[in-house]
């Protein structure tokens, strides 16, 4: 097919029903790309030759260094199938697993997705992850097994062993799509039964559910990737084949006289060829006959690659050749490589994108068929249910399914990610062929030009003859024309540079309804903007293009260019209708990563994009020359805006940090900043590697496993007790041998007991899990204490109650009892994992799930939380200070329960506390502190007086001395309580996939030893000598891992690290020996390497902490450094 003109695409875009969106989705380095260039190639845009080694959708310079792609890029293909023309928006995405942020853009803007995975290595990690994305996005899938001539020509299996390999792959594809099925019909049918128990109100008691029955009823015919079904292509894209079974069929159709209809539902199963009663029959495995697929498909390609690539049998490629009846070029024939003679017939036999691309229109959705569940699913943010959403909200929901292109239809377009482009590389800037016309006027100029020189030398030379004074007059003109050209160059060269340095950002969007014009006015929809607001403030059939109120979360721009996108280069268009890919000029100032944009108020923002992995790598970069710190500022704003999962922030200290996904990710924006952003040389520090501090249960045996005794606890205490009395607030702090902390403030007025306890661990994963939910219920609790009325959505409701009864479950026995109930607070920054609580007998404050209770029980509530509101919101600013920074490194808290068990104020306190308010109120208010000190008071509900002053008087309160001095007190007695258990660290963990040989099996593991790394399991590919290792990392130790075990294992192994969890650190990091057993084994000194203690004097270091270091490494021998005279 040769190459298709723009006006050919600009029609096709008008036919939503034969427009394909699909995206590349696979593991690193399993062929995404080489199968993206032969799709290309079949478009003309490339050779077929350079296919696979050109990388065409690889762009960047870094890219086609390190082999791998690193951002998504597209590019729309013209396909003709049958009588039918089709337009594929086709997006390659990264396999990396620090660019997965780069997948969940592409797949956002896609109906389906081409699955590729490698014949070899299976089903890997990141193939696992691409299948979820693509299930969470409601994209349906087909699957390309890539990589098949490795079987031939590197694991040397025949075409029997490779047939039940590709079973193999294809079971392990089909198990990790029918896990998400299976748990999506298990959600759907638990929320029924949940239903229909609310119904029944439990009036029939108990019943037995068979959870099981939900999955007989749905429909999976769709689901799995089978061969008969259409929905697999097996191809080498390197070498430029790729095959479907219907192709097949066809050929042996006509040949055998078998219809087509029947080969499709034989050629792959348990089937295979009577060749004397000429009939398929079954039960090939058991009647120890060659299956139908290999005897009728991979023999001839075994065959064919024998005789070309193995023993270059001329005779035997001549007859091969003339009985496909292709054409292959006496230079390919006579080529050295026998790869060029193989992908010459192999292209014209079974060409790649043929299969691939017919697979794509036949299975493949077109924009018009999108689900219903998946509009609702992109319209309803957050917890919000579809029918909750504002009556002209769900009418859009028509406009999306129908994909309509109408003048009246609301213009809706989703923006997933920002990119930059070179101004050069903008379509107006380029450099565009020359016309007859102008060539002849720039010929005529430059014959001008050379007259203009010819005589100017003439004069010069005659002037040197005569010494006249005439000539020079003569020349002047010719000199002012000069000077003028050389300021006019300079001008040019000016605004040349600062055309360089203006960074030119293109939105990568999909049309979803209506058709986009240049210059169009659009609505920009923040992701908290809410449809029901706007709707309530905007008038009705308000447009962008009027002057509109402020409205939070909404802003109106104009989309200056529109762009079609071809892989490197841009096209400009006038208009894209819908169920288009397209690319916005001129919103760089309105979206920061992704976006809505509507021209109807009504339309919600989309849900978020899902990422898989999380940013955890941080480094703080400054310039080398600090005169070119705004440089570098401009350029991490620009950097933040054109990486998806990049995060800049500015900390306390002032640092800029850059958080990323990883090392590799890490490299490339380091890269970008100097190279294109910033423009000027940084210095990147260390990477900055998060921990957190924990409490643990004391230990039941020492560091030599003896059983400790009551004399070892009894010194630990006493330990703690000591460094304690050292501390400067002795006077006012008392610490428990239970653990208990009481501190009294400076002024003595207000006393606060405190413990520290651990909490289990299933309930420090289930808070940090819910962050955001914690987020929410806190935004509803402040709203209730200010006595305003928040509209929380049903199923935020349901999730708050599910979160409560979970914590219920966890925390029991008689340690936990009613713990749940008197939660105070959640930190740090009111969401963490780690919880206040209210032990202080006689205190009645509202509970944090108020929002759960309805109608009276709210408002009673809201009377009460006027109580104690000044103190108890420092008490709560003290807890979240304390949690934020501990005591071991100043790194956040996990894990911890503070309990509040004692809190004594003195009615004198208020007084000092509230200086500008009046005598009569003064005295009002010592009456009711005095009242509501004694715990009788505390009990009973507020009288209506109290709740009316109460208010007026809570300003003063919050920002009085009796308050900071609470505050501090709080914070500290927390930090003394959390001192006083056996304090431990908690590491940021990796878990590392490893795809390894047998013989490099070793030196791999010896690198793991050497970090920390610990191995869960190791199992074996069937079929292949590779090994699957996962093993758990610490961060802290992942820094030049993976070119460590690239090195020792020449390249063999290749780990894949994803954040996982965080995990506490063994080791205590303030242990000292104290029984004679560990004097024995430790030795006096115990300067063996604490790991614990190692990491934590690092961070403490790289705070500008003091660290408790010896000065004198070797006292017991004098060693003098020689200088060198």
């Amino acid at each position: 097919m040769g190459h298709t003109s723009l006006e050919k695409i600009i029609a096709l875009q008008r036919n939503p029903a034969n427009i394909r969106n699909l995206c590349i989705l696979a593991h690193v380095d399993h062929g995404k790309t080489t199968l993206a260039d032969c799709l290309i190639a079949s478009n003309g845009i490339i050779s077929s030759r350079l296919a696979g080694k050109l990388r065409y959708l690889d762009s960047r310079e870094d890219e086609q260094v390190r082999g791998i792609t690193m951002k998504s890029s597209a590019i729309s293909l013209h396909y003709s199938h049958g009588d039918q023309e089709f337009l594929l928006n086709l997006i390659d995405s990264p396999g990396h697993v620090d660019f997965s942020s780069e997948v969940s853009t592409a797949v956002r803007l896609c109906d389906g997705a081409i699955v590729v995975v490698d014949a070899v290595e299976g089903v890997c990690p990141q193939t696992q992850a691409v299948l979820r994305q693509a299930w969470l996005e409601n994209i349906r899938p087909v699957l390309v097994i890539n990589k098949i001539d490795r079987l031939i020509m590197e694991l040397k299996l025949s075409s029997q062993e490779a047939y039940t390999h590709l079973q193999k792959i294809l079971e392990q594809v089909n198990a990790v799509t029918g896990g998400l099925f299976t748990s999506k019909v298990l959600e759907e049918r638990a929320e029924k039964e949940e239903e229909k128990e609310k119904e029944r109100n439990m009036a029939c008691g108990e019943h037995v559910h068979d959870w099981s029955a939900g999955l007989e009823e749905a429909d999976d015919s769709q689901l799995y990737f089978s061969p008969d079904q259409g929905n697999v292509v097996f191809a080498s894209a390197i070498d430029g084949w790729g095959f479907s079974i219907q192709q097949f069929a066809h050929i042996y159709s006509q040949k055998m006289g078998i219809k087509a209809a029947v080969l499709l539902k034989t050629l792959w199963g348990d089937f295979y060829l009577n060749a004397k009663a000429k009939k398929i029959m079954k039960g090939a495995q058991a009647k120890g006959k060659k299956p139908l697929f290999v005897q009728l498909v991979l023999d001839n390609i075994w065959s064919l690659y024998d005789a070309v690539v193995t023993r270059r049998d001329k005779e035997k490629v001549e007859k091969v050749v003339t009985s496909l009846g292709v054409k292959v070029m006496a230079r390919e024939s006579r080529h050295s490589d026998p790869k060029v003679l193989l992908s010459a017939i192999c292209s014209q036999w079974l060409p790649l994108s043929q299969a691939v691309l017919s697979m794509v229109c036949e299975k493949l959705p077109s924009p018009l068929d999108m689900a219903a569940e998946r509009v609702e699913k992109l319209m309803t943010v957050g917890a919000r249910r579809f029918d909750s959403l504002p009556k002209q909200t769900q009418e859009l929901k028509k406009a999306f399914l129908q994909c309509s292109s109408g003048e009246n239809s609301p213009v809706i377009v989703f923006v997933s990610k920002m990119f930059a482009v070179d101004t050069k590389a903008l379509p107006q800037n380029r450099q565009r062929p020359l016309t007859q016309e102008e060539l002849a006027q720039r010929r005529e100029l430059a014959r001008q030009r050379h007259a203009d020189r010819m005589a100017a030398d003439q004069t010069e030379s005659h002037k040197d003859l005569t010494h006249t004074g005439t000539v020079p007059q003569e020349g002047q003109p010719a000199g002012l024309s000069t000077a003028k050209m050389e300021s006019l160059t300079l001008k040019d060269s000016k605004s040349e540079e600062e055309e360089e340095q203006k960074e030119n950002f293109v939105a990568f969007a999909r049309v979803y309804s209506g058709v986009v014009k240049k210059g169009q006015r659009v609505f920009v929809l923040g992701p908290k903007y809410d449809p029901t607001h706007g709707l309530r403030m905007l008038p009705e059939s308000c447009s962008a293009s009027d002057s509109v109120c402020e409205v939070p979360h909404l802003s109106c721009c104009s989309m200056e260019s529109i762009y079609l996108l071809m892989g490197r280069e841009l096209e400009e268009l006038e208009e894209v209708p819908a169920g288009n890919i397209l690319g916005v000029g001129g919103l760089q100032e309105w979206v920061l990563k992704s976006a809505t944009l509507s021209t109807s108020p009504a339309c919600p923002p989309f849900t978020p994009l899902n990422f898989e992995a999380t940013p955890i790598v941080r480094v703080a970069i400054e310039p080398k020359h600090p005169s070119e710190m705004p440089k570098l500022v401009r350029g991490m704003r620009l950097l933040n805006q054109a990486d998806p999962c990049a995060e800049v922030l500015i900390q306390e200290t002032g640092e800029h940090v850059l958080v990323t996904a990883g090392e590799v990710h890490l490299q490339r924006c380091l890269d970008d900043l100097r190279e294109r952003f910033a423009k000027i040389e940084i210095s990147a520090s260390k990477p900055i590697i998060p921990f957190r501090e924990t409490v643990v249960r004391p230990p039941k045996v020492d560091m030599v496993n003896e059983e400790m005794g009551r004399q070892q606890k009894v010194a630990i205490i006493h330990q703690v007790k000591e460094e304690v009395s050292q501390g400067r607030s002795s006077d006012n702090l008392h610490v428990d041998p239970s653990g208990l902390v009481t501190l009294t403030t400076p002024n003595k007025l207000a006393t606060v007991s405190i413990r520290a306890i651990p909490l289990p661990q299933e309930v420090t994963c289930l808070l940090e899990s819910n962050s955001e939910l914690i987020r929410t219920l806190e935004q509803v609790n402040m709203s209730l204490r200010e006595g305003k009325s928040l509209d929380v959505s049903l199923g935020t409701l349901e999730a708050i109650a599910a979160l409560k009864t979970q914590l219920e479950s966890l925390l029991q026995g008689r340690k936990w009892r009613n713990t749940v109930e008197h939660i105070w607070a959640f930190g740090p920054r009111r969401y963490g994992p780690n919880i206040l609580l209210n032990s202080v007998e006689g205190y009645q404050r509202p509970s944090v799930w108020q929002c759960l209770s309805r109608g009276d029980k709210v408002s009673e509530a809201g009377a009460q939380a006027t109580v104690l509101r000044d103190l108890d919101n420092s008490i709560v600013s003290g807890f979240q200070l304390a949690t934020l920074s501990g005591p071991m490194c100043e790194e956040p808290l996990m894990g911890v329960c503070f309990s509040v068990e004692r809190w004594d104020i003195q009615s004198l306190a208020l007084s000092q506390n509230q200086d500008s308010i009046s005598p009569e109120d003064l005295a009002h208010q010592k009456v009711e502190r005095r009242s509501e000190t004694s715990p009788q008071a505390e009990g009973s509900a507020a009288g209506p007086g109290q709740a009316r002053r109460r208010p007026e008087t809570t300003t003063a309160d919050c920002y009085g001395p009796v308050s900071g001095q609470l505050i501090a007190a709080t914070k500290e007695a927390c930090r003394h309580a959390f001192q006083a258990q056996p304090q431990r660290l908690m590491a940021a963990m990796y878990t590392c996939e490893i795809m390894a040989t047998a013989e490099v099996l070793g030196r791999m593991y010896g690198v793991l030893g050497k970090r920390e790394g610990r191995i869960l399991h190791e199992e074996m590919k069937e079929g292949t000598d590779m090994f699957i290792i996962k093993a758990i990392l610490p961060v802290a130790e992942s820094f030049g891992f993976a070119d460590e075990i690239r090195k020792k294992t020449s390249g063999l192994a290749s780990p894949q690290l994803v954040f996982s969890h965080w995990e506490v650190i063994s080791s205590d990091p303030y242990w000292v020996p104290t029984t004679e057993e560990e004097y024995l084994h430790f030795g006096e000194k115990a300067d063996s390497a604490n790991q614990a203690l190692k990491y934590m004097n690092a961070v403490r270091r790289r705070k500008g902490l003091y660290v408790e270091e010896k000065i004198v490494e070797y006292a017991e021998k004098q060693r003098t450094l020689s200088k060198n005279k």
